[in-house]
């Protein structure tokens, strides 16, 4: 989910660079990258030597995986070559903006469906997988509605929409994010829930009424609840994660209709540090539940590594194939999305730009749509990876 606000609070994956020499030694020491000795590796010695040209769907569906990524309609409709790119890579299309209430309502008594829809047909026509992005959120709501919205009327605008806009692509979806980031220890409420419109004017069984309606209106999606900064082993992320289980674990004892949870995977290259093993024991603990996983929102952050990009490369696509080696040990992860697949397109263009001007490098193809390292590194982490 993008929002600079969230990104403060994603002290995302690092999994350590060490053993760089020469002239990456320089920019690693001048940029004060930190080193992580215990799980080091050498981003020199590292060929992300992949086999063939099979596109990452490809490798991934061999795997009993699920790949795709996240697109603008607008970005999409006008570029030819992201289409090719998209239709070549991607198994499953997920709407950036194009489904969330400040794009999907412009006025109280007004759905536009325009953008919508021409992603669900692009998604049909090239026989993609479709992917609803997001039905409940506590950000990106439409201007008018906290003028309008208030606690006597806040239940009928909630089942209004989830129930109107889950009935327009019923049957057409294979999953949706149904709740977004519900969880923020921070906030000091009960059970470690976010502070957020819906849980001031419905309570906290908004969430478990978000799924029934959901379930309702369209009875074949996957509904998933989708989190951040649930991969790093800090003690806030910690806390975060046992919150969330927490949740997940009232919901199915509730016999809430809850099938997955979605983790974002927003990493940054230049933080850390992950503990595997914590990491591997949490997606037990959720496939415990009866639950599947998506590696949601995936991207990598340079912002704050060196300015040459082989070197930022090579670390980025560390991360991608330590992080994707983790969470593809555990069988329950089922799909794996990049939020954008070109760095022409990237939401951390604007968010967390780099001070020196530089464009970011934190997708698998390039802003000429060219695989990069990051693109090798996932075709290796699928290519590795447990059948499903």
């Amino acid at each position: 989910m993008f929002k600079k606000s969230s990104m403060s609070r994603r002290r995302l994956l690092y999994m350590g660079v060490s053993g760089l020499a020469g002239a990456i030694a320089v920019a690693v020491a001048k940029d004060r990258l930190p080193i992580y000795p215990s799980q080091a590796v050498n981003n020199l010695t590292r060929d992300f030597k992949v086999a063939g040209l099979t596109p990452l769907k490809g490798r991934a569906t061999a795997k009993g995986l699920i790949y795709g990524a996240a697109s603008g309609q607008d970005f999409l409709a006008s570029d030819k070559t992201l289409q090719a790119s998209i239709v070549r890579e991607c198994g499953i299309l997920v709407p950036e903006n194009e489904l969330k209430w400040q794009f999907l309502r412009p006025r109280p008594d007004v759905f536009d469906f325009s953008k919508s829809d021409w992603l669900a047909q692009f998604a049909r026509t090239h026989k993609m997988l479709f992917r609803g992005h997001t039905l409940v959120w506590y950000e990106q709501l439409p201007e008018w509605f906290k003028e309008v919205v208030n606690r006597q009327n806040a239940e009928k605008f909630f089942v209004e929409h989830i129930t109107t806009v889950t009935k327009r692509y019923a049957g057409q979806m294979h999953s949706w994010d149904v709740v977004n980031e519900a969880i923020e220890p921070d906030d000091g409420q009960k059970a470690g829930l976010r502070k957020s419109p819906w849980l001031e004017f419905l309570g906290p069984d908004y969430i478990e009424l978000a799924y029934r309606l959901a379930a309702q209106a369209d009875p074949k999606a996957m509904l998933v609840y989708n989190e951040n900064a649930l991969e790093y082993s800090g003690r806030k992320e910690e806390v975060k994660r046992t919150a969330v289980l927490k949740l997940l674990e009232r919901l199915k004892s509730r016999g809430t209709p809850i099938h997955a949870l979605g983790i974002q995977s927003h990493l940054v290259a230049q933080e850390g540090a992950l503990n595997a093993k914590k990491l591997r024991s949490f997606l037990s603990d959720v496939a415990s539940l009866g639950l599947k996983i998506l590696i949601t929102e995936l991207d990598v952050s340079d912002q704050k590594l060196p300015l040459d990009p082989a070197v930022r490369d090579r670390i980025v696509a560390s991360v991608y194939e330590d992080y994707l080696s983790v969470v593809l040990d555990e069988k329950a992860v089922i799909a794996v999305l990049n939020w954008g697949l070109s760095d022409r397109h990237t939401w951390l263009s604007t968010f967390t730009p780099r001070s020196d001007g530089a464009p970011v490098r934190p997708l698998p193809l390039d802003s000429s749509f060219k695989p990069k390292l990051a693109w090798n590194a996932m075709a290796r982490a699928f290519d590795q990876a447990r059948k499903r």
